[in-house]
């Protein structure tokens, strides 16, 4: 059995333990906001939290999170009534267009902004390389640049 939490509640998996913890996440737990994209753990449409970074769901297997804290994007936010900055800024700057790969866009971005408070469109291009097959890219940078301006407490 393995054992960790996912947005802040304690879960366990008795399940085989080389299962991807991303169809544990979907199918066992029914949270369905991550994403299958590559299963190679190319595209990101599947990023999580694990600790706090930003990792490939597809390709970590369950028993490789036991006792450790998983987020997904449907425990990103706050509260119920507050958006995580990167949401916001998602929002603000209408991002998605198909909308499949977003949540993964998402999780990476908010890993990627609390080594990079401050990124060049160069840091976020190297750094955030989740794909989007829609090719919003340009408002994903543009984003980023809002939510690091928001976590920062900078209005405009």
């Amino acid at each position: 059995m393995v054992s960790f939490k996912i947005n802040s509640e304690e879960v366990s998996y008795e399940g085989d333990a080389d299962t991807p913890l991303l169809w544990v996440i979907r199918d066992h737990l029914r949270l369905t906001g991550t994403k299958f994209g590559c299963g190679v753990g190319q595209c990101g449409a599947c990023t999580v939290h694990v600790d706090g970074a930003a990792q490939r769901s597809c390709v970590m297997p369950v028993s490789a999170i036991d006792g450790r804290d998983i987020t997904t994007i449907e425990g990103l936010a706050p509260s119920a009534d507050e958006l995580h900055p990167v949401q916001q800024a998602w929002l603000e700057n209408d991002v998605p267009q198909c909308g499949y790969c977003q949540a993964g866009q998402i999780m990476a971005a908010v890993d990627f902004l609390k080594n990079n408070p401050s990124p060049s469109d160069e840091d976020i291009n190297n750094g955030v390389t989740n794909i989007c097959r829609c090719g919003t890219y340009v408002r994903i940078r543009k984003a980023i640049h809002r939510a690091a301006e928001l976590s920062a407490g900078e209005e405009s």
